[in-house]
């Protein structure tokens, strides 16, 4: 008889999910974490980063409170109380999914684990254990380029610990964790470069939206320099960076942060000596099912570079777990999956952009709506939403919802549903607005 039913490796999102259904279901489960239980969403990742976009929001309300009545004579930050507070919320959230564990009775044991053989794991302390079937859902890390003096660079796992701000960043990539921390940084008042190796921002999204964030970056402050990459990076004497750059000049600042992809962490898990296939990215190569090419052997989350989203590894996780512990089959549907970045102003898509919908259908009819939210007209401030719906002109059917401003993901969650659902243009205009709200922009467009 094997020491356990299931063995999951890294106690992430999908992980913990994992582990908790299979245990729900009666299984006999064991975790082994190497670091902190929460994985990337909860540790540093996108639970700790939105408190920062939380606290950088203050920078333009505080400015904007001015016009509603409010008298704030002085606005200061103070990063340190930012950063220890967050580190003490990422604390209690640690704790509270390892209670979650325990709750349901799954082992979890702090220390490296490795596959030993198609149903043995070794542990760090040299002791193996033995299991029916073993799940791998170690994530992923973020992938720093091989270039000179690329250790003095930051990514974002270090940006939660910094000791002070930097006066000048230079942030490297044009994906969201690179405009998001473009814009964190920005409001907090440092001087913000973001350098791309293409004239192209946040690829997949819809075209309109992304030049709308640029736009605004723009306005806001922030410069870009498209086009470029680093060739070195130099620590000058007075502590300070030089980046040596191709396609710009060179960029003289105090910190540089990579947040150019993720790559999975699979280095050192025993994956190819016991026959386990990966990608061209190395990532972990699995069916419908999260099974790999050894039967016994599974992945759920980043570590499969399927769609890199925390609610997509808890999915697949609980997938995994009423699967093959439950009874109840089921598989993951990664259409209309939701995203957001969360920048300043944030934005947030589903379904098809208007570029996919024209390549892919045959009639397509956009439907938008440009326009200032009522908050920025009294605050003085210019800045302009954009709601997008694609539609299916043979259909009705709304195959798409892009948007960009205030609480746009917020909104967005809701209308998601809609995507989902093939709801038609027509079941839009039938709906009563809630005025007055930005949501009701929705349900006016003709």
């Amino acid at each position: 008889m094997s020491d356990y039913d299931l063995f999951v490796i890294g106690a992430g999102s999908g992980g913990v999910r994992a582990a908790r259904i299979a245990a729900s279901h009666g299984a006999r489960v064991a975790v082994a974490e190497e670091f902190r239980v929460g994985g990337t969403c909860v540790i540093r990742g996108c639970v700790p980063k939105k408190l920062l976009v939380y606290g950088a929001h203050f920078a333009e309300d505080l400015n904007d409170a001015a016009m509603f009545g409010w008298d704030v004579p002085e606005k200061r930050f103070d990063w340190a109380v930012l950063r220890d507070n967050v580190a003490a919320e990422v604390d209690r959230l640690e704790g509270a999914y390892g209670q979650t564990l325990s709750t349901h009775k799954v082992e979890l044991i702090h220390e490296r684990a490795t596959i030993a053989s198609p149903t043995s794991v070794r542990l760090a302390s040299g002791r193996e254990v033995s299991a029916d079937k073993i799940l791998v859902a170690t994530g992923a890390r973020p992938f720093v380029p091989d270039l000179p003096g690329a250790e003095h660079a930051i990514t974002s796992n270090e940006v939660f610990g910094l000791e002070s701000l930097p006066r000048r960043i230079v942030i490297a990539g044009g994906g969201y964790i690179a405009n998001e921390f473009a814009g964190i940084f920005n409001e907090f008042g440092s001087k913000v470069t973001l350098v791309n190796r293409t004239d192209v921002l946040l690829r997949g999204y819809d075209e309109q939206l992304r030049d709308r964030l640029v736009q605004i970056s723009l306005t806001k402050g922030i410069d870009f320099r498209f086009n470029s990459q680093f060739s070195s990076i130099e620590r000058q004497a007075d502590g300070s960076l030089l980046a040596k750059m191709d396609g710009c000049d060179d960029l003289a600042t105090d910190a540089i942060l990579f947040a150019v992809g993720r790559k999975p962490n699979v280095d050192g898990l025993g994956l190819a000596e016991v026959g386990v296939a990966l990608g061209e990215r190395g990532e972990i190569k699995v069916d419908t099912q999260s099974r790999t090419s050894v039967p016994s052997i599974f992945a759920v989350g980043d570590v499969t570079d399927r769609i890199q989203l925390t609610p997509v590894a808890i999915r697949e996780g609980h997938a995994f777990a009423d699967s093959e512990f439950g009874g109840k089959p089921w598989t993951v549907d990664y259409d209309c999956v939701p995203h957001a970045v969360f920048s300043h102003p944030p934005l947030a898509g589903v379904g098809m952009t208007e570029g996919q919908a024209r390549n892919t259908l045959g009639e397509v009819k956009i439907f938008t709506s440009d326009f200032r939210p009522m908050k920025n007209v009294l605050a003085g401030r210019n800045e302009r939403s954009l709601y997008k719906l694609v539609v299916d002109g043979a259909t009705d059917e709304v195959v798409g919802i892009h948007m960009i401003g205030p609480d746009a993901p917020e909104i967005l969650q809701a209308a998601a549903v809609a995507v989902k659902a093939r709801l038609k243009k027509a079941d839009f205009d039938r709906t009563v607005a809630l005025h007055p709200s930005m949501a009701e922009e929705l349900v006016l467009m003709r």
